[in-house]
């Protein structure tokens, strides 16, 4: 059989010095990279395990060592090695504790006289994996926590039957006032108005049931002092101890639609103004308009300077005019473009 290739560190915590070498030959059966580091008695692993500059990837440990034994020595051993698997090394008149010895921390437990090769390399293969693996989980947990409750926006985690809140983060609790403990007594009708709690059945409808894709609805939320926001929600789909769950990313908009509003208020007075000015300033500068010129009519003998002011005046209607106009045709492309 193909030697494993990969590099290996491993601490034997063995006072027998021949349980010792049979050990470290089984494991150059199978291992090519191995360094091994052997200690009798649990203060020389205690030396080794605490000095930063060794590394170790698995601890074989025998039971039973001159200066400590039994539960005290695992937990001692499992204190310092952290992140590093323990294996307990036990024969049969301590059996029975080596299997106590998984519920202290230990990854394994193996029969000295039903060691060889293959269960030994088989157990080291496992139990680093095994860590790494616990390890990775951890970390991913965290870094998830880390991103739900630091995430600036609020976020709700619910039960798909019930509606029921499962879980919300900081952001949450301070944009709506309720506490964790009154977020989870709640359900999603809880924190919406009266008048949409149909529309809340329908969007469950169209995300859950329906399966839709890239849902984002505006809908308005209800904070714990009666005030009414305006939100947008995202939606998406969770499993939360393998039942399905619903997260729910949450955008205060409250702000933004009130500027939209205003703007489309403002827009509906200039339109008003503009219609104003384009029908009801218009009327008097056509009648001023159609006075000068019959006063250009009836005055064709009047004095050049007569004449001047006439033009004057007839020129200043016409400019007007053309303003109200402009304002007019500028009024119309801010209706066509809502």
């Amino acid at each position: 059989m193909a030697k494993d290739e990969a590099n290996y560190h491993i601490l034997v915590v063995e006072d027998n010095l021949g349980d010792f070498v049979i050990l470290e030959e089984y494991l150059n059966e199978s291992l090519l990279n191995l360094k091994t580091k052997h200690a009798a008695s649990f203060n020389a692993a205690a030396d080794f395990l605490e000095d930063g500059e060794n590394y170790f990837d698995i601890v074989f440990l025998d039971l039973s060592l001159p200066d400590k034994s039994g539960e005290e020595l695992v937990l001692e051993i499992i204190k310092l090695a952290i992140g590093i698997p323990v294996v307990v090394l036990t024969g049969f008149s301590n059996l029975e504790f080596g299997s106590r010895s998984l519920a202290l921390g230990a990854s394994d437990y193996l029969l000295k006289d039903d060691l060889s090769p293959a269960i030994l390399y088989k157990s080291l293969l496992y139990n680093i994996q095994r860590v790494k693996f616990i390890s990775e989980l951890k970390e991913s947990r965290s870094k998830y926590s880390d991103l739900f409750q630091l995430n600036p926006s609020p976020i709700i985690v619910y039960d798909l039957e019930t509606l029921k809140v499962l879980d919300v983060n900081q952001a949450a609790i301070l944009k709506y006032g309720y506490s964790t403990v009154e977020f989870l007594s709640m359900n999603l009708f809880d924190f919406r108005p009266d008048e949409e709690a149909d529309t809340l059945r329908q969007a469950i409808d169209g995300f859950w049931v329906k399966n839709t894709t890239d849902f984002k609805r505006i809908t308005r939320h209800l904070k714990k002092n009666q005030e009414i926001i305006d939100v947008e929600i995202s939606p998406a789909k969770i499993k939360i101890n393998n039942k399905d769950a619903g997260l729910v990313l949450i955008n205060d908009i409250t702000e933004n639609l009130k500027y939209v509003r205003k703007i489309e208020e403002q827009n509906e007075a200039f339109k008003e103004i503009a219609w104003i000015q384009s029908h009801v300033v218009r009327a008097p500068l056509a009648r001023l308009l159609g006075l000068v010129n019959l006063l250009e009519i009836s005055e064709e003998e009047s004095s050049k300077e007569n004449n001047e002011l006439l033009e004057f005046i007839k020129g200043s209607v016409l400019e007007l005019d053309k303003i109200v106009r402009d304002i007019n045709e500028k009024s119309e492309i801010i209706s066509s473009r809502e």
